[in-house]
């Protein structure tokens, strides 16, 4: 390969790479972009192309001739009540169904947009002008609504591709509640809030059941679609500020104490899985053949012993590498499986062998790879099941020897007789006179 040829496969790699992190970022104003420059400025180093523009500016497209302009959406904008140009709800939706990632920041300032596209995805955000108050767990910076509350990184999901180490420092959170809804599996509760927590208006007093109390109240929610798009939602814009990076944490009650809060570390965990940069996996090959043969045959026979196997890779730090899991189950299905049995895994190379069932008929290997933090692997391969041959038949079954021993005595006897009948003679009556 010349030299010329190898640097253009080189640049149209990196610009592959490079396109599939175009993000479009919108914000309701133009000073976000300085109060929450380090999360910006961290996703430029991770080489996302950031294009930034208002909520409601007029020239607002997510597609363009059919195709999606941009990979991933960051709304920092809450309290727009009306997206610019061809951007809606719908569009957004839209989006999400052709494979696009999205984060949505929210706070108290929160207008209709974001409350019906967090329905859309199984998530309702509490009404303007409230927020998450707890009297128990605020920091020292507050400034008496108890508002400002300090998050306990114990409280974040059991789920290190998406939250990283549970080890984070505090976490301080300023903004709306959310909640899930408990039929909708797609849903993810990252973070929420304590048990003394609630969300209400902190400038009114308390007179209804309020949205959200206690462990319910959700702080960051998120959802991974059927068809691997990403969603989070943060219900604190102040979650990603500088400030908040920054800050330290000193929680009056619970004595919780951080020279530097643990945002930073949370947001680079959250941006990294919702914008797929990890726990993407895909399959690279799959391969199936009788034991001791190289090539797969035309049609497998009932008690054929099959050799099964698959190559998975995962996405890390922007490149491929070999899956480690080892809790991958392969099914042999007709309408319900037969077979269900784990994969051995060899350095991402899963593989198994089983005997077929004496069942024929058109089946399938199935993998089927669903966990929490990793993109749904579905991979299927149909092969036909025929029957025996009626060459194959055993010509001799251990269970029906007493039967052929009878057959056998039963024919050395008809012999035995025969012998003795056509041998035997008997002497004349003049003879014996």
């Amino acid at each position: 390969m010349s030299l010329k040829l190898s640097g253009i496969l080189a640049l149209l790699c990196v610009c592959t790479v490079f396109a599939s992190k175009r993000t479009l970022v919108l914000v309701d104003n133009w000073s976000i972009r300085e109060t929450h420059s380090v999360f910006f400025r961290s996703l430029r180093d991770r080489g996302f192309e950031l294009t930034f523009k208002t909520a409601d500016d007029s020239t607002l497209a997510l597609v363009k001739y059919g195709e999606f302009l941009y990979d991933n959406l960051i709304l920092f904008s809450p309290s727009v009540e009306e997206f610019g140009g061809s951007l809606d709800v719908a569009a957004i939706t839209n989006f999400i169904d052709g494979g696009g990632n999205v984060l949505v920041a929210a706070s108290s300032d929160i207008g209709d947009p974001l409350k019906e596209l967090a329905s859309e995805c199984g998530v309702e955000f509490d009404d303007e002008k409230t927020a998450v108050i707890d009297h128990m767990n605020y920091d020292v910076m507050d400034k008496g609504k108890h508002t400002l509350i300090v998050a306990d990184s114990k409280n974040l999901l059991s789920a290190p591709l998406i939250v990283g180490s549970k080890q984070h420092k505090p976490l301080l959170y300023r903004g709306v509640g959310m909640v899930a809804d408990t039929d909708n599996p797609l849903v993810l509760n990252v973070l929420h809030a304590s048990s003394t927590a609630y969300s209400f208006n902190p400038d009114k007093q308390v007179t209804d059941y309020p949205h959200a109390v206690g462990k319910n109240t959700l702080l960051i929610a998120a959802l991974q679609a059927r068809n691997n798009a990403r969603v989070v939602f943060v219900g604190s814009l102040d979650f990603f500020s500088d400030e908040f990076f920054t800050s330290r944490v000193q929680s009056t009650v619970g004595g919780k104490k951080a020279d530097k809060s643990g945002n930073e570390d949370l947001s680079q965990s959250l941006t990294q899985w919702v914008f797929k940069e990890k726990g993407v996996l895909r399959v690279k090959n799959v391969k199936h053949k009788k034991v001791g043969e190289r090539d797969p045959p035309q049609a497998y026979t009932v008690f054929d012993d099959v050799e099964y196997s698959i190559d998975i890779e995962e996405l890390k730090e922007g490149q491929w590498k070999a899956f480690s899991g080892s809790d991958v189950q392969l099914e042999f299905v007709r309408i319900d499986p037969f077979v269900r049995t784990t994969l051995k895994n060899s350095n991402g190379k899963l593989h198994t062998t089983f005997k077929l069932p004496d069942v024929y008929g058109v089946y399938q290997f199935r993998v089927d790879y669903n966990r929490i933090g990793y993109t749904h692997l579905y991979s299927t391969t149909q092969v036909s099941v025929r029957p025996l041959q009626h060459t194959q038949y055993e010509r001799f079954i251990y269970s029906a020897y007493p039967y052929y021993v009878s057959a056998f005595s039963m024919m050395f006897g008809v012999v035995i007789f025969s012998l003795v009948f056509l041998h035997f003679k008997e002497e004349s009556k003049e003879k014996k006179e």
